[in-house]
């Protein structure tokens, strides 16, 4: 089964019911900084796949899953779509935030078959530009919004949440996926 297939058979948690995946994100987050959160986010990728070989990181370790390497790959398509929709808020007044569908954008950036050692570079060198940004929003930049076509109303201070959890979330994959992976010996 493809990544497409698995995710029509399941709606995901972020469409199926919208303020279940918030709630989860920000209960992640919990009373942590955010910012902290994105800036140790690099390193803990780098940790998690370090010596690893590349053939592994390549691996589904379960059907209709991610490879880790398309782990990283999502979290480079989010770091593209939050960075995106973030200078929105700052530029515009309540734009439109447009949804995405992560199993298509993974399959078409076709990150299973790239090297997740290069995906992980890719990644640190994107929130570094990205935190660069968040770093410098004022506090009342940070309440400025725009509205999710399926969330609604989202100010840059909920969306900076919103993607420590999303981090959390997926540091927390790509550990298990990898151990997975790497048992398929």
């Amino acid at each position: 089964m493809n990544t497409t297939a698995a995710a029509s058979a399941q709606p995901r948690l972020e469409l199926a019911d919208p303020q279940a995946y918030i709630r989860r994100q920000v209960g992640l987050v919990g009373d942590r900084n955010p910012l902290e959160i994105l800036a140790q986010t690099p390193d803990t990728i780098d940790r998690l796949i370090e010596g690893r070989d590349a053939t592994l990181l390549q691996r589904r370790p379960f059907e209709g899953k991610w490879t880790p390497g398309e782990v990283i790959g999502h979290l480079i398509d989010v770091e593209w779509t939050y960075g995106f929709r973030a200078r929105m808020i700052v530029a515009h007044d309540r734009p439109a935030l447009l949804g995405m569908d992560q199993d298509l954008w993974v399959a078409a950036q076709r990150y299973s078959a790239r090297c997740a050692a290069d995906l992980a570079k890719s990644f640190r060198a994107m929130r570094g530009v990205n935190l660069d940004f968040w770093r410098a929003l004022t506090e009342t930049e940070l309440d400025r919004f725009g509205e999710h076509a399926e969330r609604g109303h989202e100010s840059l201070r909920h969306i900076r949440v919103l993607l420590a959890g999303h981090d959390l979330w997926h540091l927390d994959q790509l550990k298990r996926y990898v151990e997975a992976a790497a048992k398929m010996d």
